[in-house]
């Protein structure tokens, strides 16, 4: 029986040892906000050379090529 008591209980306690949603730091700042927009803008830029390149572009055209070519 007492192991049904902890079982119920345990939740409950694990519950009281994480922080309340109201406390601590909400979400990021204006300063943080710019720096991930940055990044991501900055990622997406060197995304968009290497998928546009040439060597890229034919490899993609090769396996589309190939694909419509297989016989099922």
């Amino acid at each position: 029986m007492a192991a049904l008591a902890t079982a119920r209980t345990l939740p409950a306690r694990l519950a009281a040892r994480l922080p309340s949603p109201g406390t601590g730091e909400n979400g990021m700042t204006t300063a943080e906000y710019a720096v991930g927009t940055v990044a991501a803008c900055g990622f997406s830029g060197v995304l968009y050379k290497v998928i546009t390149s040439d060597t890229v572009l034919s490899l993609m055209k090769e396996v589309i090529t190939k694909a419509f070519h297989l016989s099922f």
